[in-house]
């Protein structure tokens, strides 16, 4: 069955969003407001659950400043405390009305961040709260001739969270809050899980490609052994894969740069369901052949995917393509439907492993007269791959001020919990919830030369101990797991995979490969040399 072309389109977003682990981010760097003495906390988020007349009510978060003393990690050891409205409002001046411990309600703006703390501790504060005058949460930062010897927390909420609690206060109500910052755990059972579906994915598609590999090497055998000219020529023009060489590897990537700027700045509601329609287009399409190619292998739907029928525009089409096909959009017009419910993931999962699975075995590399991929050509795509995941998460703050290709993973300024081209789990045990995700060209991208080692061994007939399949799939493993370390070490910002995956890929094919002589030969051919069966070479009778 030809692979319609039109995942081709899908694949370019799948790169330009792909190269990010995220888990959200729990603690926020900041290089601009420099750190002294006194002035050195972390800008980490906080909890803040509410109670009104002693029921409990919503929680919010807010944002820890620079100054103060850090907060309790855990609720259970968060005190209950009652909370205040400072008089006058911005606490500049000190509080008409008389505290007792409380936490104090105050407003931003006339004075320091500082000048506020200082006021609100001497008035007899347990802690002070600061509503922004915008929905967005600010870094409170020290001036450079303040008063940093405070002994209170301090905190700043979002303006519809200070406005709702300021509403309570006034009527009248009593309200409580508690005030902690919890840590995210070493591990989350999220993660694990995502590390067994992107090596479960690759494990899968390398073995489809190398079975369809082996497949075509002995039908080529037996085309060589017929010697028919008219029958090679009809099998040369099959377009059923998509065949790229190294010059187009490394426009592909420049293209998806310019893609993920595009992404950036377009950013918006409508902007993402356009993301959304290209996906469950490339979704509906590898959901269709994976679907066909497990049915095929059963008997009983054989006849029907070896019958074809021809469609206007499609052409030729087998009639159990036609039986599957209704049931893949249906699935994926569902999903985007229903997309922002809570199991929704599971959805855009399927269709997201479908479309890695169909990318990786359609895409091949022309090689001589075989459609094997070249190991000098998955070399330089992951080569520029692992730079381009680089620079669009870490050198692209110099240039926007933000992360690229965090923002564009994120989907802010959209509406949406971030765009569908991911495979996300929701973490189970992270207090602070959200998602842990992983980015199509983490598991596209390596996958290409996972794949090919595969074939490789089949086509050299290499058992897997002796072979490359083996060491390149651990490597991936290892290069996805330190991943993931480095994520929980950088409390979930986001980290460019493929700045771990690729050293650990490439670094075991360069180092096997020399030292089992075989660097040459898969770098340059990528197969092993395989003569004509047909062609009998006689010896020269030596002239006397």
């Amino acid at each position: 069955m030809e692979i319609n072309r039109g995942v081709l389109i899908v694949v370019l977003i799948v790169v330009s969003s792909a190269g990010l682990g995220l888990a959200g981010d729990i603690v926020h760097q900041d290089d601009v407001a420099p750190k002294r003495p006194g002035c050195a906390n972390n800008f980490v988020l906080v909890k803040v659950p509410t109670w009104i007349n002693g029921l409990e009510d919503n929680e919010y978060v807010g944002v820890g400043a620079r100054f103060g003393p850090t907060l309790e990690s855990k609720e259970k050891h968060a005190n209950h405390t009652r909370l205040a409205l400072a008089d006058p409002p911005d606490c500049c001046s000190k509080p008409r009305n008389q505290l007792t411990g409380e936490v104090i309600l105050v407003h931003r703006g006339n004075c320091s961040f500082t000048m506020k703390a200082n006021v609100a501790e001497e008035a007899g504060a347990s802690a002070i709260l600061i509503i922004n005058n915008q929905t967005e949460l600010f870094k409170m930062v020290c001036e450079s001739d303040a008063d940093v010897d405070i002994k209170i927390p301090a905190l700043m909420l979002p303006q519809d969270a200070g406005s709702r609690l300021e509403k309570y206060i006034s009527n009248n109500t009593m309200v409580s809050v508690a005030l902690y910052s919890p840590k995210r755990p070493a591990v989350d059972i999220a993660e694990v899980f995502l590390w067994l579906m992107a090596v479960g994915t690759i494990l899968c598609a390398s073995y489809w490609s190398a079975w369809t590999a082996r497949e075509v090497a002995i039908e080529q055998d037996k085309l060589l052994k017929d010697a028919s000219e008219e029958i090679l020529e009809v099998g040369a023009g099959s377009s059923g894969f998509v065949d790229i060489n190294t010059m187009s590897a490394v426009l592909f990537v420049v293209a998806a740069s310019c893609f993920l700027v595009m992404l950036y700045k377009l950013m918006s509601f409508w902007f993402v369901e356009v993301l959304v329609v290209l996906f469950c287009i490339g979704g509906v399409e590898g959901l269709q052949t994976c679907l066909v190619t497990l049915l095929s292998c059963f008997r009983c739907f054989q006849r029907f995917a070896e019958s074809f029928i021809k469609v206007p525009f499609f052409g030729a089409v087998s009639h159990l393509t036609l039986a599957v096909c209704p049931f893949c959009i249906t699935f994926a017009v569902v999903w985007a439907v229903y997309r922002r419910i809570s199991f929704a993931w599971i959805g855009q999962d399927i269709l997201g492993i479908a479309l890695i699975i169909t990318v990786l075995q359609i895409v091949r590399v022309p090689n001589l007269k075989w459609r094997i991929l070249l190991n000098q050509v998955g070399t330089v795509l992951l080569c520029c791959a692992f730079l381009y995941d680089i620079f669009w998460v870490f050198v692209s703050k110099w240039w926007f001020h933000e992360s690229v290709m965090i923002v564009v993973a994120r989907g802010d300024k959209s509406g949406e919990d971030g765009i569908p081209m991911l495979l996300k789990i929701p973490r189970i045990y992270d207090p602070w919830g959200g998602y842990s995700v992983i980015g199509f060209g983490d598991i596209i991208l390596p996958g290409l030369l996972v794949a090919f080692s595969l074939r490789y061994d089949w086509l050299t007939k290499k058992t897997l101990r002796v072979g490359y399949f083996i060491w390149a799939m651990t490597a991936y493993g290892l290069g996805l797991l330190v991943t993931y370390v480095a994520l929980n070490l950088m409390d979930g910002h986001g980290q460019p995979a493929l700045l771990y995956i690729v050293p650990f890929i490439l670094g075991t094919f360069i180092t096997l490969g020399k030292k089992r002589g075989d660097l040459k030969t898969l770098w340059t051919r990528g197969e092993p040399e395989r003569p004509c069966p047909h062609v009998q070479l006689q010896p020269l009778e030596q002239r006397e």
